[in-house]
């Protein structure tokens, strides 16, 4: 089979095009929020949470349940991250990461499981809608947030099918567990948005927010690709 130029460079393209956002989540003086907490991303763009500081999660919910696990309202599976305890004095050189992939352009909504962190505001979402629906914005979704009764957390034990990384070894495939949270809870883990591995734990390491995917993990995948279509 032959490929022309253009069509390995249309292929090419496609590929580099993909992005990733980095959110903080947290931060060494103990901010109860992810940074930014509204995200605008492609299907196939990657997410990034860096733990900057505290003891964190990031934990999949729906719109109408903001600080229960998605898995425990719905018969969808959620993204959980674990707990990632960063003390201040290590949050600038060594940041633990959690990476998914954006599988859809419909709102995805998140909070932090820990304590009363998602009823003191730390919630976000992506792909907010409200050309579609006005009364569903981050800002409502903060307001059912601070009035919910409980603050639960997904069960670590099926908890999803992505990497993290912590101070820089990899994690389990359901996003690794460090340190224990206050807040229990039953559910399961992993996505409607798929996850990829993250890149390690180092802040010389980590992108910045919307770095190409081809100066991070996706470079090996386009090496790959290309000697695949060359070996056909």
């Amino acid at each position: 089979m032959q490929f022309t130029t253009a069509t390995l460079l249309a292929l090419l393209g496609a590929a580099s095009a993909q992005k990733v956002h980095v959110v903080s989540v947290g931060s060494p003086n103990g901010t109860l929020a992810f940074s930014p907490d509204n995200v605008k991303a492609d299907v196939g763009d990657m997410i990034q949470f860096q733990f900057r500081g505290g003891n964190h999660s990031v934990a999949q919910s729906n719109f109408d349940n903001p600080c229960t696990p998605i898995a425990q309202t719905t018969n969808m599976t959620g993204v959980f991250s674990g707990y990632q305890p960063v003390a201040a004095s290590a949050a600038m050189g060594m940041i633990p990461t959690y990476t998914m992939m954006v599988a859809a352009k419909t709102p995805q909504w998140f909070y932090c499981s820990q304590a009363k962190h998602c009823q003191n505001g730390m919630v976000m979402v992506v792909n907010e809608n409200t050309a579609a629906n006005a009364s569903r914005s981050l800002t409502a979704f903060k307001d059912l947030a601070k009035a919910a009764t409980a603050n639960i957390a997904p069960s670590t034990a099926t908890s999803g099918s992505g990497n993290s990384t912590s101070g820089g070894s990899t994690g389990s495939t359901g996003g690794s567990t460090s340190g224990s949270g206050s807040s229990s809870g039953s559910g399961s883990g992993s996505a409607d948005a798929s996850q990829s591995s993250s890149t390690p734990g180092a802040s010389s390491d980590v992108p910045t927010a919307g770095a190409s995917v081809a100066g991070v993990s996706a470079s090996m995948g386009l090496v790959g690709i290309v000697a695949a279509l060359f070996m056909l």
